[in-house]
């Protein structure tokens, strides 16, 4: 039976944070129940496939009402899971209680991830985010006393007007707390966000390029002297707990979604259901299912995908891994595309892999869009 993950989306948050362009929203409290029951019914459709890992992300996942999260317990219950299931939910300080942790262990949650962003209140307040440091600190204790054994922090830099001294003491103060993963993304300003707003009028103070780059190699280098990996671009993990699920992603691997706004990557077709709530519980209700848009990946798709979803990882791309998957040799189809980054110094060859350089990875998406055919 084919193992895949499931990803499950929880669109609620208590508000929206200012740079946020994720599929989220605030102020939907009363669809809870009902978006839980049409997410339940989804679940219970998956058949025949067995769950490897589970992540319910968001949103806000932790905002959920308990009787939500009851519904859809329910439904998780019936997949056919493996033994060493890894299972995350996102959440974020400030909507974590010991009721819903206690839950979320009975469920079979073993990891956790918390979204921070940064150590310092007036920073936070400027992200929009809804709870300070010492929420954060009382969370991640409550989660540790609970006995959630493996935690992963989110953190960002490149905020506006973010020093390198704050995001030292950010990633100081983190590490002091030891969680098993972080992961650290530089700020991207998305359309359609409050910060893109302010970013056309000019009143978004953003850090310059270079101590963007000042800033990602100080992470890199102070987390590797911590104990931390580096085994993709943002993610950073201890002594073996990389996030199996992200790795499915990242590796090409089949992923089912469920929920408004989800994405699935299965049998060679890539799937995406219907991005409103009330229209995902409709469809969900009427339709039993909510899929809006399907295609097929083509041989092609599939190859440039698996090159430019691989580079992100720091160990790279297998060749043998392509040549199993694509029957040919990397270097007849990306020569020309591998000689021009490894002759810049921007990638590493070896026999067995291609991986990018650490000036590589800074320039990494105008590497990978040359691995468009």
């Amino acid at each position: 039976m084919k193992k895949v993950a499931l990803y499950i989306h929880i669109p609620f948050c208590k508000q929206k944070c200012l740079y946020c362009d994720f599929p989220s929203l605030a102020g939907k409290e009363d669809c809870m129940v009902d978006y839980a029951a049409a997410l339940a019914k989804e679940i219970y459709s998956i058949k025949n496939k067995k769950i490897k890992t589970i992540f319910i992300g968001g949103g806000t996942p932790t905002y959920l009402s308990l009787a939500g999260w009851k519904i859809i317990k329910k439904s998780i219950d019936t997949l056919d899971i493996c033994d060493d299931l890894e299972f995350t939910v996102e959440g974020n300080p400030g909507t974590f209680t010991k009721e819903i942790l206690n839950f979320l262990k009975e469920m079979g949650v073993n990891r956790l991830s918390i979204g921070l962003q940064a150590w310092q209140d007036q920073l936070l307040k400027e992200l929009g985010r809804i709870h300070t440091i010492e929420d954060f600190k009382q969370s991640f204790e409550m989660a540790r006393k609970l006995g959630f054994d493996n935690i992963n922090v989110d953190l960002m830099f490149g905020l506006p007007s973010q020093t390198i001294k704050q995001w030292k003491e950010t990633l100081q103060n983190v590490t002091k707390l030891n969680p098993e993963h972080l992961s650290c993304y530089n700020l991207i300003v998305e359309e359609g966000t409050e910060f893109y707003k302010r970013f056309e009028k000019g009143t978004l103070n953003l850090p310059d390029e270079e101590m963007d780059r000042s800033m990602y190699a100080k992470t890199i280098k102070f987390l590797s002297e911590k104990g931390y990996i580096q085994y993709e671009i943002s993610n950073f993990s201890k002594n073996n707990k990389k996030c199996r699920h992200n790795l499915v992603y990242w590796e090409l691997d089949e992923y089912i979604g469920c929920g408004s706004s989800s994405h699935s990557y299965s049998g060679g077709y890539r799937y995406r259901n219907e991005g409103n709530i009330e229209k995902y519980i409709e469809k969900m209700n009427h339709d039993n299912g909510a899929i809006v848009e399907k295609t097929k990946n083509s041989f092609k798709d599939n190859m440039e995908e698996f090159m430019f979803m691989g580079l992100r990882k720091t160990e790279g791309v297998n060749k043998n891994e392509f040549k199993k998957r694509f029957d040919k040799d990397m270097d007849e189809v990306y020569s020309d595309v591998i000689d021009k980054y490894t002759n810049t110094g921007f990638m590493t060859e070896t026999p067995d892999s291609i991986f990018l350089t650490f000036d590589g990875i800074e320039v990494s998406n105008v590497i990978m869009a040359d691995f468009l055919l």
